[in-house]
């Protein structure tokens, strides 16, 4: 059995950690009854912006898990305080590809959300409808008109951000697209790459552990993809474990430079391990 010390607190992802699609994976109350019992505190830290933070603790009610508002992270919410941060006051006005994960961090920070076609036309003197900011998130309503919106808004010289670029979903059928076909779409008629707030960029575990509050040594990292949960781990510097029950195999470790502190099977292993600490 893999040896971990210096667990001060974790930041765990969820799809393909936790769950795949609806279905909770083996062992999800014990890994959360461990945790309590430890004392562990962790911040649930995922890319996928589509939910908001009250359907997470939702989501896990149903699976017999309790968690509170203060221990859900998305990169949706990420993004929001993000933008509001680094961009200008008057940088207010964003178009939306996302979910309610994403548009109601984006409400909350103070943004106005625009709407389809509200686009600036210079050669109509309409400089005032269009976005100041394109923001992409995984959308599972997608339609043409939101991709023509957002590239007209883009090529009008909208900033475009996006909440991640992870290419693939993990769910109960199998992996599906994820954003990061969107931001293809819009790569290709545009020109302009996003930048990009969650894993593998450090962005979002750090704002998971200014909510920990517990120096970045002390901290573990699990995720189930390689190239967002471990290289953003490595590029936060924080230990990482790969769980094995989602994206990423043990084999796919060879193909990359860089690698987790510990790989396990699944959270039913990193359970057993924490019990014996």
């Amino acid at each position: 059995m893999e040896i971990i010390e210096n667990v001060g607190g974790l930041i765990i992802d969820m799809d393909g950690v936790l769950w795949h699609g609806n279905d909770p994976v083996d062992g999800i109350v014990d890994f959360f009854s461990t945790l309590r019992i430890a004392n562990i505190p962790f911040v649930l830290a995922t890319n996928n912006a589509s939910l908001t933070q009250q359907q997470y603790v939702d989501k896990l009610a149903k699976m017999d898990v309790d968690v509170s508002l203060e221990e859900i992270l998305t990169s949706s919410m990420a993004t929001a305080s993000y933008l509001k941060k680094h961009l200008p006051a008057d940088k207010r006005r964003v178009f939306v590809i996302g979910e309610d994960g994403l548009r109601q961090p984006l409400i909350e920070q103070g943004f106005i959300l625009t709407d389809l076609y509200q686009v600036n036309q210079p050669d109509k003197a309409i400089t005032d409808q269009g976005a100041d900011i394109v923001v992409s998130g995984l959308d599972r309503q997608l339609t043409w008109d939101k991709l023509a919106t957002a590239t007209l808004n883009i090529r009008a010289g909208a900033q475009f951000f996006a909440t991640n670029a992870d290419t693939t979903l993990p769910t109960e059928l199998g992996e599906v697209m994820g954003n990061g076909g969107t931001i293809a779409a819009l790569e290709a008629a545009t020109g302009v790459k996003p930048t990009c707030i969650g894993k593998p960029q450090p962005i979002l575990y750090q704002q998971a552990l200014e909510i920990l509050a517990i120096e970045p040594n002390n901290i573990i990292a699990i995720g189930d993809r390689l190239d967002t949960d471990i290289l953003g781990a490595v590029n936060a510097g924080i230990r990482s474990i790969l769980v094995l029950t989602g994206v990423s195999s043990e084999q796919d470790i060879a193909d990359v430079d860089y690698e987790p502190t510990w790989i396990m099977a699944d959270i039913q292993e990193i359970s057993q391990t924490l019990k014996n600490l």
